[in-house]
């Protein structure tokens, strides 16, 4: 499947992708770019939708399933001292693809779009269904947000998410929520503080509750973590005045089938008991939302709830994956991702049999030198390939 020609192409289509800067909300160039292989690989539609997302279309010739390959486009900043290599110059040397996302995400890309295009040209279309690919926007801030426009475009039967697995298969992941708790307290001179209430010390008596709780647990998943990620007070800067707000933030790392209320309860369990031992205190809580603008100029809106989500070992989707990876050649082994990605949405929202595969390892996401080794560039194109034919034409 995959020639020199084609390992040529490839590469230079990741390195091209890397050239173009795409931080959130501002990936015009890279769809117009993703799109324009896409046409020149032959789709059967290769679209951009209304918030930024570019949909790319294969149909075989007889009716049966829709596979999604699915990776966002968006890569988080440059930032950081040290870079040895231009983080937007798509550099090669010593067996590596140097710049921001060859790892998160777009060596992935590069590979699934070109994957669909050779499986589809060297099976002239005899397969049954559709293979759909997807770059989607504001992944990096909205975990599966954006991805709800391209589930109702495409109505997948069966995702692949491309997110660094180092050509494993992936099988779940915990979720991601970010909870809000706010106290609230009487302002007053820092000379007289009896004549207030000061928030802070009303959070300080929160944060210790907390630290107390122990977190749910799951067999693979492991533990619903909760962390402190940050906390500020109001008036900010309060020279010489007693806070009558603090607000804190918290990562709760959410585990198959938690919802909403159930995350909420043992810390408004918290709040109401303090709030009955304690005097003047005052406090709520509530899950985070998020907002961001697309460069399409379409507006992005969500509580911040990313659900968890697993397959069993013994699905047909995750025994129909690892037969074809093998039969391709592949060794991948089966675990989950320990971060956050649209799978969120595509599985644990809309419950669709979701898996991950991608090049790379995802302790190379994010930072300086950002890499992606070329032979798992490659393999990765071919294992896209090999999961088209497992799951399209058996």
């Amino acid at each position: 499947m995959l020639t020199e020609a084609r390992r040529r192409e490839v590469l230079e289509l990741a390195r091209q992708l890397l050239r173009i800067p795409s931080l959130s909300g501002k990936e015009k160039w890279v769809a117009r770019a993703i799109r324009e292989r896409m046409q020149e690989f032959g789709y059967d539609e290769a679209r951009i939708d209304s918030l930024g997302n570019v949909i790319g279309i294969i149909r075989g010739r007889r009716p049966g399933p829709c596979l999604l390959f699915d990776g966002h486009m968006d890569t988080v900043a440059a930032t950081g001292e040290g870079w040895r290599h231009d983080p937007i110059g798509g550099e090669v040397q010593d067996g590596r693809l140097y710049g921001r996302g060859a790892s998160d995400m777009k060596g992935a890309l590069a590979a699934m779009v070109a994957a669909a295009g050779y499986f589809a040209h060297d099976r002239e279309r005899d397969f049954a269904g559709t293979l759909a690919v997807a770059g989607t926007v504001h992944e990096e801030c909205f975990e599966g947000v954006a991805a709800r426009e391209v589930f109702k475009a495409v109505r997948p039967d069966y995702v692949v998410l491309g997110e660094a697995s180092e050509l494993n298969l992936k099988r779940g992941q915990r979720g991601r929520a970010e909870i809000v708790i706010t106290t609230r307290g009487r302002a007053a001179h820092s000379s007289n503080p009896g004549a207030g209430n000061n928030a802070v010390y009303q959070m300080v008596e929160v944060v210790r509750r907390l630290r107390e709780l122990e977190p749910p647990l799951h067999p693979v998943l492991g533990p619903g973590i909760l962390e402190l990620t940050d906390i500020i007070s109001a008036p900010y800067p309060g020279a010489s005045v007693v806070p009558d707000t603090c607000r804190v933030t918290y990562d709760r790392r959410l585990l198959v089938g938690e919802t909403r209320e159930g995350v909420l309860a043992p810390i408004r369990k918290v709040l109401d008991e303090l709030a009955a031992s304690c005097p003047g205190f005052r406090a709520e809580v509530a899950f985070a939302r998020g907002e961001g603008k697309c460069y399409t100029g379409a507006h992005l809106a969500s509580e911040r709830f990313y659900p968890g989500w697993l397959l069993p070992d013994d699905h047909e989707l995750v025994r129909r994956a690892l037969a074809g990876l093998r039969a391709a050649g592949l060794q991948p082994a089966l675990s989950h991702y320990s971060f956050c990605t649209n799978g969120s949405f595509y599985a644990g929202e809309a419950g669709v049999p979701t898996i991950g595969f991608g090049p790379s390892r995802e302790e190379l996401a994010h930072v300086v030198d950002e890499y992606i080794e070329l032979e798992q560039l490659w393999a990765a194109a071919t294992g896209y390939y090999a999961l088209a034919g497992a799951l399209l034409a058996p």
